[in-house]
């Protein structure tokens, strides 16, 4: 026993010696973590405007988990399946018949609300919106089919085009209609680059989306926008409800190819730079409205709009005769108007280049463009889909992505040859190597389905975080 105790009491001596520095350390911690939220350390400005943003960003968790357990739910039947051909083109297109009429009801509801000469919007609207909540009711329950029966259209087109392996697309085409977040963009004001993004929740009214970006520019002397998107590649992606079977299919298709070029090197590096963002959404873009017009051409042919005509050239023997004044051009517009800010912050001629830019956006709204806000941030957003001229300006990678799609002998050759490139240097590369090719027989030829441009596909690559402003 004797021994047992000495034994003990050998051990519990250094023990205590142990236990002693331990609570001084735990003193010192302690001491450390006071001190540290007293006066915290200098953090980065995505952390400060994260933080300053708390509760007001989208809850992606809770999106996804109910999003999956629809899809899974749904796929463990898949009546669609069971359907004909003809039979999925009529629902999907009563489903979105649907959804154009709750939009007509709610379009009215709204201009009830507003209208400062009816004294009692509730009762007024009461009817309306009795129909309108029928309306949605049916909407909810017929949305998983028809989602499923899109899905598996593009799918198919896609695995026309040579994408898939052994008779599956990969990714599978998943894309669920939901309300989207608004997406708070933010660019120096110096330059127009996107140096930071963050999803806020949806359904911000245009006074709180005001609100932020005053926060925001103030706090950190930078440009911020706060805009709507119109589909975001989360999985299943993320689509603005629209009654268009052409919108449809066309953000499925873009989105699509975001989940496409995840693992490789043109979507890994999405947030990387603002060329290789450039090149991934104009790579998207093309892909989405050549996908989506061939589902329409084949499931919807008559909602399939007219091809674009291309515009006269003027002869250069006999001057056009004068006629009425031309009509005003959006997509030429906007980028005069980038073109001419990028020259002035080139010169450091910031507040100028602003003012600039109000009196330019002011333009716009008189001729019937909504843009509440025009600022180094919007063309930071809208710059980055760069498939038609626009918001972009000179931006070369817009024309060099253009002309690799013209040059390749179908759409996967395309993006494939694409999937890889990061950098307008690696794009330049590749134009080289195909202008010194023969021309291929049967290239691609672009289609316009004349979406309006304000309303950009935004979206992030293998991420849960774009359309109209």
């Amino acid at each position: 026993m004797k021994r047992v105790r000495a034994a003990v009491n050998r051990v519990r001596g250094p023990l205590k010696r142990i236990t002693k520095h331990w609570r001084s350390a735990a003193v010192l911690i302690g001491l450390l973590l006071v001190l540290s939220v007293e006066n915290p350390p200098s953090m980065s400005m995505e952390a400060r405007v994260d933080r300053e943003l708390t509760g007001r960003q989208f809850d992606f968790l809770t999106w996804e988990i109910e999003a999956l357990w629809q899809k899974f739910t749904h796929g463990l039947l898949s009546p669609q399946r069971a359907m004909t051909d003809q039979a999925q083109r009529d629902f999907v297109l009563e489903y979105l018949a649907l959804v154009g009429e709750a939009q007509s009801l709610e379009d009215q509801i709204r201009r009830f609300y507003v209208n400062p000469e009816i004294e009692n919007p509730e009762a007024v609207t009461a009817g309306v919106r009795a129909r309108r909540t029928e309306l949605r009711a049916a909407i909810r329950a017929r949305q998983p089919l028809a989602e499923a029966i899109l899905e598996e259209q593009v799918a198919t087109v896609l695995a026309d085009e040579g994408f898939g392996l052994l008779g599956q697309d990969l990714p599978p085409v998943k894309m669920h209609f939901t309300p989207l977040p608004q997406l708070l963009v933010i660019s120096p004001r110096d330059r127009i680059d996107r140096i930071f993004q963050l999803n806020l929740e949806h359904g911000l009214s245009t006074a709180e989306r005001e609100a932020i970006e005053e926060q925001i520019d103030s706090t950190f002397d930078v440009s911020s926008l706060v805009t709507g998107i119109g589909g975001l590649s989360a999985y299943p992606a993320m689509l603005l409800e629209s009654s268009s079977v052409n919108w449809a299919a066309e953000v499925t298709a873009h989105e699509w190819t975001h989940h496409y070029l995840s693992p490789r090197p043109l979507g890994r590096y999405y947030l990387s730079s603002g060329e290789t963002r450039t090149i991934n959404e104009t790579v998207a873009s093309i892909v989405g409205k050549e996908i989506g017009r061939q589902v329409v051409a084949r499931y919807y042919p008559k909602h399939l709009p007219p091809e674009p005509e291309p515009r006269p050239e003027p002869s250069e023997e006999e001057p056009p005769e004068p006629s009425e004044p031309p009509v005003f051009d959006f997509r030429q517009e906007m980028r005069e108007t980038r073109i001419r800010v990028d020259e002035l912050l080139a010169e450091g001629r910031i507040e100028e280049a602003e003012a600039y830019m109000e009196r330019r956006r002011r333009v716009f709204v008189e001729h019937g463009y909504a843009v509440r806000k025009l600022n180094q941030a919007y063309f930071a957003f809208y710059g980055a889909y760069a498939d038609h001229p626009g918001a972009a300006g000179e931006d070369p990678i817009g024309p060099a992505v253009r002309e690799v799609f013209d040059r390749s002998p179908d759409l996967r050759t395309f993006v494939d040859s694409l999937a890889g490139v990061t950098t307008l240097e690696e794009l330049e590369t590749v134009v080289g190597e195909l202008r010194q090719q023969p021309s291929a027989q049967g290239s691609l030829t672009p289609a316009d389905d004349g979406l309006s441009t304000e309303i950009p596909l935004g979206c992030l690559p293998n991420q849960v975080g774009h359309s109209g402003n």
